[in-house]
């Protein structure tokens, strides 16, 4: 899953709005003649109030993020999270709604509430956790930013759709607030320099080619002309003209020139200062923010050293697999070698063309559909589209699965990257599918939209501090190809351990790079003879990890945790154990942090009991 995020802030109208509202716990306490069912409902009432307004403020502050979460409320609205001055508004309205959370007497409350509560208070403290670190003068970097999501979304097959006169209303008018957001990421920038926090010179690099193809020699060439191009046929005469009208105005007059302006300020002045380091423990303050990303992504106490020893550890265990694997493939060869040999076998890609690819994963989804039942008691009602990166970011992009609108309007989406589907392995797209289809982010993110909850939670999967949760699933869900028989194919296998393998991969290099010194070429050549990557594809690994810190860690410590709890269960609870059921408990109540899953799969096992 791609994670468009920035750090929930808000803007001037929605924190007005806000801190107007009454503290909660301020009003006097209930008479002792109250009843208990009384106080309760005061207490969950404010509850609801509370978490309401959280979640207005981060919908304010990041509509992207809410886009991509499915919630098409805020369509028309653009954000400016990297300003100094919201940054400052957001942090101190978080506190304050820390104190106003802290009023509410959580023993009064039900245990549903109660897990409202602990995760309200959870998402509080984790965009209080990472206040002191100037994430805002890192605005850009090549594999996600706030032009390019909107560049994907003009197609209108994304998260944004664009099928009524509305929604072409909404995307327009977030065109006519990116040439101040994109003035904002230079300032910020130009004061990142200053202080030197850059991105590294390779990521400068990776990035001018993308915001060099966001220009265009006419507004008709323009990458954001492309709505007017797709006008629906049942729009009115005087709706196209009008919409034609204004989208080429914007795109001549406002954005234009502000690419341009960006496009020569990465070039001239960034390009120069960007650093020649890779690793975060390089920055000012470096060590402890890489320290405060793992705890923000991973949601438990673990430090550098700890998790590369981890990956180490899982990187041996799964190339114990290669010496059993190898002979089933036809490679006779030293098992350590096995995945650069399979890269180099023609006999794994015969795939000629995009539609093949993409044909043969709408087989994969085919055969999962049929027995999805049998290992689920929950299935959500949400549809899943298969489709292509679209070209715009395929040469930087890695899979992923972009959630369903609550509303509707458009399906759940995986989208697969095929730069050349001539060279387009078949051996890890059965792993893949199940990861970014179903069951793995397709499930969780289907499933939550449907559950009666707030919208802090109901729309709360496209959000990094809790991606030990989300990647976790989505990892843990590869595992079940052996449920669905899809492992008896030793193909289908190789792709499923070398994908796991890749997430070992990436504690050993993230920590590597972030906290123990090691240059990007390092982690390159380690990934690349690790996993039988091409230096191409080991590259692009890397570089993403270079600007995502902490993320790639999420991952595998979610899986391990998830498999953990399972078998846990599965030993205390005997013939009681039901897998649908284990299924039901991790992801029936939605996003949860590692600590409150374990705490409800505790809580079911007991129960059992």
């Amino acid at each position: 899953m791609r994670l468009r995020l920035s750090r929930p802030l808000l803007g001037t109208t929605a924190l007005l709005a806000v801190l107007t509202l009454p503290v909660c716990g301020a009003s006097a306490a209930p008479a002792a003649s109250q009843s208990t069912a009384s106080a309760t409902s005061a207490a969950a009432s404010q509850l609801h109030t509370l978490a309401d307004a959280f979640y207005r403020a981060r919908a304010h502050f990041d509509p992207l993020l809410i886009t991509a979460n499915g919630d098409s409320r805020y369509d028309s609205e653009l954000g400016m999270s990297m300003s100094p001055k919201s940054r400052a508004r957001q942090f101190a309205l978080y506190r304050r709604m820390q104190g106003q959370l802290k009023a509410i007497p959580r023993a009064r409350l039900s245990d549903a509430e109660q897990l409202n509560y602990d995760l309200l208070a959870f998402e509080l403290d984790s965009g209080l956790g990472l206040e002191k670190f100037p994430e805002h003068l890192l605005p850009l970097n090549h594999f996600e930013n706030v032009p390019g999501t909107l560049a994907n979304y003009a197609s209108g097959t994304g998260s944004q759709p664009l099928h009524t006169v509305a929604q072409y209303q909404a995307y327009l008018s977030r065109l006519n607030q990116l040439p101040a957001w994109l003035d904002q990421a230079i300032a910020n920038m130009r004061e990142g320099v200053k202080r030197g926090i850059v991105q590294p010179k390779a990521i400068t690099v990776a990035m001018l080619p993308q915001f060099q193809q966001l220009r265009s020699a006419t507004p008709e060439a323009n990458i954001f002309y492309t709505p007017i191009k797709n006008l629906p046929a049942a729009f009115s005469q005087a709706d196209k003209e009008r919409l034609t009208a204004a989208y080429r105005k914007t795109v001549a007059i406002r954005l234009s020139p502000a690419l341009d302006r960006l496009a020569l300020y990465l070039e001239k002045e960034y390009l120069p200062a960007s650093r020649n380091t890779d690793g975060w423990s390089a920055l000012p303050n470096g060590a402890a923010w890489y320290q405060a990303q793992i705890k923000d992504r991973t949601t438990v106490s673990m430090n550098p050293e700890e998790i590369h020893q981890l990956g180490l550890k899982e990187v041996a265990r799964i190339e114990q697999q290669w010496a059993l694997l190898g002979p089933k493939l036809g490679y006779s060869g030293p098992p350590a070698e096995l995945p650069q040999w399979v890269e180099a076998q023609d006999k794994f890609k015969p795939f000629k063309t995009e539609a093949e690819v993409l044909d043969a994963y709408r087989q994969i989804d085919s055969k999962v559909r049929t027995k999805l039942p049998a290992l689920f008691s929950l299935l959500p009602k949400a549809p899943l589209e298969l489709q292509l990166e679209p070209e715009l970011t395929r040469a930087t992009a890695s899979d992923h699965y972009t959630p369903a609108a609550a509303d509707g309007s458009h399906p759940g989406v995986f989208w697969a990257v095929v730069n050349d589907p001539k060279q387009y392995s078949r051996t890890g797209m059965v792993t893949l599918y199940l990861h970014e289809g179903q069951p793995g982010h397709h499930f969780h993110a289907g499933l939550l939209k449907e559950l009666d909850v707030p919208d802090f939670r109901k729309f709360n999967t496209e959000n990094p501090n809790i991606g030990a949760f989300t990647e976790g699933w989505a990892l843990y869900s590869e595992t079940l190809g052996h449920e669905f028989g899809l492992y008896d194919d030793p193909e289908a296998y190789f792709g499923h351990l070398n994908d796991e393998l890749l997430r070992a991969v990436r504690l050993v290099v993230d920590t590597g790079m972030h906290a123990k010194g090691w240059t990007r070429e390092q982690a390159i050549a380690y990934a690349s003879k690790t996993l039988g990557y091409s230096e191409a594809r080991a590259k692009n690994q890397i570089e993403r990890y270079m600007v995502w810190p902490a993320q790639a860690l999420s991952y595998k410590i979610g899986a391990l945790k998830i498999l953990e709890l399972r078998e846990r269960a599965r030993k205390a609870m005997g013939d009681k154990f039901s897998l649908p059921k284990f299924h039901e408990v991790v992801i029936g109540d939605g996003t949860l942090p590692l600590p409150l899953l374990e705490a409800r799969v505790d809580r079911w096992i007991a129960s059992a009991k």
